[in-house]
Parts: C-alpha cells; structure tokens; sequence
C-alpha cells in the first residue's frame, strides 16, 4: 500500500508539467499564426495599391518578350522630327576695325606743339582743330603783309584821285588825251597791286590755318601720338587716327567655299572676345581675292558704334547665307560608318530599319538631314549604336525640342 501511494505522488507532478508545456506550445503557434496572417495582409496591401505605371511596363515587357520567343527587347526613344525652317550659318573668325579709318598728320610746315585738344575716345567734327601749333613768326609775316594791301590800296586811292582831276580838265584844254591815258594805267597797276597784295595775305593765312591739326571729317578718335612741345613737320607722320562716323567693321577670315554662299547684305551677327553682347550687322564687302597661301578671303561685316567694339580686337561671326525648310535631329541619332551618314527608323511592326542619309548644316540645335527623311518617320534618337536591321524594340514616343 504504502509502495503504490509512493508511485501515485511520483506521477502527478509529471502530468502537471505536461500540461504546462502542451499550453505555452499552444501560445507561441497562435502568435506565429498571427504574425503571419498581418505580414500576408501587408504583402496584399502593397501589392494591390502598386504603380499601375510599372505594371503596364511590366506587361508590356513581358509582352514583349513573349513575342520575342521569350527574349528581353530593348527600349529605345524615339520621335517624329517632322520638317521646319533652319537658317544656314557660316562661322569665322577675325578682328575689329574702323571701317573708315583717316589718318590724321601735318598739312603744313609744322613747328612747335602748343596744345592738343582731344583724346583718344573723343567725338569730333569735321574741321575741329585736334592740335596747335606755335605761329608767332608766321603771324607777323600775316601782319605785315596786311600793311602792304593797305599801302597798295593808298596808292589806289591817290591815283584814281589824280585821274578824277585830270578828266575834269581834260575839257579845257589843259590835260591832253595822252595824260589822261597815263593816269588810268596808273590807277589799274595800283588796283592790280592791291590785288596781288589781298592774294599773298589771302595765302600767307591759309598757310597760317594749316599749322593747326584739323579733323578732316566728323567721327571718333581713335589714337593720339602727339605731345605739347613736340616739334612737327610734313614727315611726322601719322598724328590722329579717326573713325569716319564711328563706324565699326569685323574682318571675317572664311573659306573659299563660304566666300562663295555669302554676299554683299546678309545678315551676321557679331560677338567679341570676353564678352557675350551679340551685335547685329550686316556683310557690306567681300573680298575679290583669295589668299594664294591660306585660301582664305574676308568678308567685311558692317557694325554700328559701341564702346564693346575697339578696333584691334579679336572676334567670331556667325554669318546667316540663307535657309532652308528639312528634318532637325540631335547629333546623337545621326550614326556613320564606311557606307556613310545614317540613322534607324521603326517600321509598323516596331522593328528597326537602316535609313542612309544626307547631313547638311551642324549647329547648337542639331543636325538638318537634306535628303533621306521626310520628317514623317519614326526616328530613334538613342540607341542606335546598339541596334541591328530588323531588331525588334519597345519604342518610348518623345517630342523634339524646338
């Protein structure tokens, strides 16, 4: 008896802890269950508000691979380039100058500088004196060459008197015929040398207002190489240099090709080095020679004054030789290899086509095609390294910048 009431309080504390363990198994299976029951709502709740963007790609991808017999197609962008006007451009290079530029030196005997009026920079008209010149000998010459015409005119005056008189008594007898003709010889050698004497004084003073340095015509001065104090003459050479009105000039240097498309009036316009300030003119000359060395010629661009345009200066031109109405590509769909120019278009079934084509003018805004496209096509702008004729693709439409 004893034996079995001791087996009895052995078993009971083991069934106890059995059914500890069975009920927290029970707890940590509800709570995994529960887990993942809200980690399969969260995976149903993303998939179904997904961006229906990315499940059309998706479609069509896979669309596409299934027609592709399983294998990936590549997507490429294309547009419709469709056919605008585009001017064509001729880009050269040269310097700035006055388009008229006078040299300004000694018209007379020269002498001593006493003043220099202008700067360079300054505008000035036509006969302002640029520069003096010391004239105290030569006024004193002026001045006594005044004194002989009013001497001669004195013996103008006596002798035409003398002749008055002479009339008047010519009647009675006291003046003869022979005295008469006399007396009016000696008042016209008196007359002519009054005259001679107004012409020598008339002279004497043109040379006296030609020491001064003059402006031949209205415009800007450009340079001055003249000092007060500065002795002058006829070979001093250049003193002033003056921009007829202001006029400035570029000096394109172009191809003997180009010289060809351009004439006198086109439009070009002009940009000086350092600066971005675009000045529109116009060619007025182009040149009737090449240079045997360089082939080169220039072309006379005609520009209105501005303190931006200093002669000497270096320039570019863009020069407008005319337009024309083709397809406009970016550079990046315009491929070549030994055959030529060309590019890939899609036909109906998306499938790429090698198209040969004729490039014209190159520009910032891209490649005019002068043959070879009607702009109708469907053109790839990216990609086209890559692919093969009769590729199949998935074609992403984009619009061209205008």
């Amino acid at each position: 008896m004893n034996y079995e009431a001791g087996m009895l309080g052995r078993d009971e504390p083991l069934a106890l802890t059995d059914e500890t363990e069975v009920r927290s198994r029970r707890k940590w299976l509800i709570i995994i269950a529960a887990l993942v029951v809200i980690a399969a709502a969260v995976a149903w709740f993303a998939l179904s508000s997904g961006d229906s963007d990315g499940q059309k790609t998706a479609g069509a991808a896979a669309k596409g691979a299934q027609a592709g017999g399983g294998r990936q197609l590549s997507t490429v962008t294309v547009a419709i380039p469709g056919r605008q006007s585009i001017e064509r451009a001729i880009t050269g290079t040269g310097s700035l100058a006055a388009r008229r530029e006078m040299p300004v030196g000694v018209a007379g005997e020269g002498g001593m500088v006493t003043r220099v009026l202008v700067e360079p920079g300054a505008w000035v008209g036509a006969g302002q004196v640029l520069a003096t010149v010391d004239r105290s000998v030569q006024s004193q010459t002026a001045q006594s060459q005044a004194a002989n015409i009013r001497v001669a005119q004195a013996d103008l005056g006596i002798a035409q008197a003398e002749l008055d008189r002479a009339k008047q008594l010519v009647a009675r007898g006291f003046v003869s015929k022979a005295d008469i003709d006399r007396k009016t010889a000696t008042r016209d050698s008196a007359a002519a040398r009054v005259r001679v004497a107004q012409a020598q004084f008339a002279e004497i003073s043109a040379r006296n207002r030609r020491l001064d340095i003059r402006a031949p015509a209205a415009g800007l001065v450009l340079t001055r190489q003249v000092e007060p104090g500065q002795i002058i003459s006829s070979g001093s050479g250049t003193l002033f240099r003056i921009a007829q009105g202001g006029q400035m000039e570029m000096r394109a240097q172009l191809s003997e090709a180009d010289l060809q498309r351009i004439g006198a009036g086109v439009r070009a316009e002009v940009t000086p080095v350092g600066t971005t300030q675009v000045f529109t003119g116009q060619v007025w000359q182009v040149s009737p020679v090449i240079d045997p060395q360089t082939r080169q010629g220039i072309a006379r661009i005609a520009l209105s004054y501005d303190k931006a345009l200093r002669p000497g200066g270096f320039a570019s031109a863009r020069i407008i030789a005319g337009g024309q109405v083709a397809p406009l590509l970016p550079q990046s769909a315009v491929q070549s290899d030994a055959k030529g120019n060309f590019v890939f278009v899609l036909n109906a079934k998306d499938e790429a086509e090698r198209r040969a084509i004729t490039t014209g003018d190159v520009s910032d805004a891209g490649v005019a095609i002068t043959s070879g496209l009607t702009g109708t096509e469907r053109v790839v702008l990216t990609a086209g390294a890559f692919l093969n004729p009769g590729q199949k693709v998935i074609p992403n439409l984009t619009t061209l910048k205008r």
